[in-house]
């Protein structure tokens, strides 16, 4: 059986993508026709199909060359996104190692990309081991999370009020909406753990006339973050430090707010995460923690042979609402609004996906083929995700209540 016609028996004929293989064999629709097409240029990709499972043979064939996607990532990841090994039909995997056979690809070297993570060192989440995991995917390169970004730098789920809202808008509105929550105003005193490129710390400074102190694992990001705050003209009431969130300074905060933070915590360190975030408030205090999310709470929280852990965030995990909502509660906090705002990512995701494919040529010099393959990759992977319920993003509200049990909220809040 020819390549091209063995691909689109593993991810179905009728897709609308065209395949073209090394052999010189086609499936598909024509090429003026296909939305996508999808180019199997070496039998190491094939190689890298049947060793590894699930997803990440096919992204570590995409990541180094061996497999090459021309037209809508999502689409493609749309396609291929059931394609797996332990889960083809008799028949299909039948041919797919005789294929395999004919080719060489079971005898060709596979063939790991410089970018993959095998193995941080030391205790998972350990102070050191975080570090590492954070310079990993933050300290690429500013100049490349420009061109990804935008002029927001917001790396986080944005908000849009409007469906015509630009992603800078949206960024814009994703902050307010957190300083609205958090009830900001003049003279507050605001933390902001995992703070970025200190986005939030500059807006709430700005805009609601608070003290914002941002901390952040990422020294590229702080470094940067610095720069934009004076650039701002807020550097009387905005800082960012290169701190792990354990050592923010102060207490007696009136807002917290975690963006993005959470899913780099882990499982077991949820009780100590939001103990400190706790500890941080005063009474009546607020906080707001805002991460994804799995859509349930069966499964492992971390994926350790998956293409993310591997390629994008070591030792990331996620949790269901369930699980984050009972600790915060078992934790003292008193939970009193939630939302989510899966729809508003994947707009987000496919504005970011526009920006680096738009900039493409820039970002590969800045950072490397493969680097900018795997960003392109997982960016349409959890676009996907966030259209078809697999992953969420959530916002949770709470409050430290003061001794009396009393935490004041507006009868009828209006975020």
């Amino acid at each position: 059986m020819q390549l091209a016609t063995l691909f689109a028996r593993l991810v179905g004929a009728d897709l609308g993508v065209r395949f073209e293989a090394y052999d010189g064999s086609v499936s598909g629709p024509a090429a003026d026709v296909a939305d996508v097409t999808i180019t199997v240029n070496t039998p190491r990709a094939l190689g890298h199909l049947a060793r590894a499972p699930g997803s990440l043979g096919l992204g570590r064939s995409y990541v180094v060359g061996d497999l090459d996607v021309h037209g809508d990532m999502r689409t493609a990841l749309g396609a291929l996104s059931s394609v797996a090994v332990d889960r083809l039909d008799p028949g299909t995997r039948r041919d797919l190692f005789r294929a395999l056979a004919r080719s060489g690809a079971a005898l060709i070297q596979a063939r790991h990309p410089s970018v993959e993570v095998r193995r941080l060192p030391g205790r998972r989440h350990s102070r050191q081991r975080d570090a590492q995991a954070i310079a990993h995917h933050y300290d690429v390169s500013n100049r490349f999370y420009e061109l990804v970004l935008g002029p927001s730098m917001a790396y986080t789920c944005a908000v849009y009020p409007t469906e015509e809202a630009t992603l800078e808008q949206a960024q814009a509105e994703k902050f307010d909406l957190v300083c609205r929550k958090l009830g900001l105003a003049p003279g507050m005193r605001l933390l902001d753990v995992g703070c970025g490129w200190g986005g939030m710390v500059r807006h709430a400074a700005e805009h609601y006339g608070v003290t914002a102190v941002g901390v952040t694992l990422s020294r590229h990001q702080a470094e940067y973050g610095a720069k934009l705050i004076a650039d701002a003209g807020v550097a009387d009431r905005a800082r960012v430090l290169h701190l792990d969130y354990r050592d923010a300074p102060g207490d007696g905060y009136d807002a917290v707010s975690s963006i993005g933070l959470t899913e780099h915590i882990g499982r077991r360190q949820l009780g100590p995460y939001f103990r400190s975030l706790y500890d941080r408030l005063r009474p009546g205090g607020r906080l707001l923690n805002h991460c994804i999310m799995r859509p349930d709470t069966r499964g492992p929280a971390l994926v350790r042979r998956g293409f993310i852990n591997r390629y994008v965030f070591p030792d990331g995990e996620l949790s269901g609402l369930g699980p984050i909502v009972s600790v915060m509660q078992d934790t003292g906090f008193e939970v009193r609004h939630e939302e989510n705002l899966r729809e508003h990512y994947a707009r987000t995701l496919t504005d970011w996906g526009r920006n680096l494919d738009t900039n493409w040529e820039e970002a590969v010099a800045e950072v490397g083929e493969e680097k900018a393959r795997v960003w392109r990759l997982y960016m349409a992977g959890s676009r996907l995700g966030f259209e078809r319920n697999q992953i969420q993003l959530h916002q949770v509200l709470a409050v430290r209540p003061d001794a009396d049990g009393a935490a004041w909220m507006p009868l009828r809040p209006t975020w």
